[in-house]
């Protein structure tokens, strides 16, 4: 083979070397771009996960306080209701005492 054909073919290859090794670097960039986005994409999925999953235990704990404030205030009806009846039954024996009281002030005074 003549030197100048020689030298083209060793310029070809070298041209179709330089392509390729472009190619990669295109490809790569490509991928790199695309990893990029998909990183970004699931980061973002995973702060809304963990958003919606912060947001539900906060829902979650104002329901537990809801029940846990009706139980506390039933229980306290439950404990007035019981004073209260308490109470009504002492009457009779509170108006005696008190009446017994008045009786012994006046006899005292007199």
């Amino acid at each position: 083979m003549p030197r100048p054909e020689v030298l083209d073919r060793i310029k070809e290859a070298e041209q179709e070397a330089d392509d390729i090794v472009a190619e990669a670097e295109e490809d790569r960039e490509e991928t790199i771009a695309a990893a990029r986005q998909e990183a970004d994409e699931i980061r973002e999925q995973a702060r809304k996960e963990a958003e919606s999953a912060a947001q539900q235990r906060l829902e979650d704990a104002l329901e537990e306080i809801a029940a846990e404030r009706e139980e506390l205030i039933e229980q306290g009806e439950n404990a007035r209701q019981q004073l209260e009846q308490q109470a009504a039954g002492r009457e009779d024996e509170v108006v005696e005492y008190v009446t017994d009281l008045f009786e012994e002030a006046v006899h005292a005074q007199t």
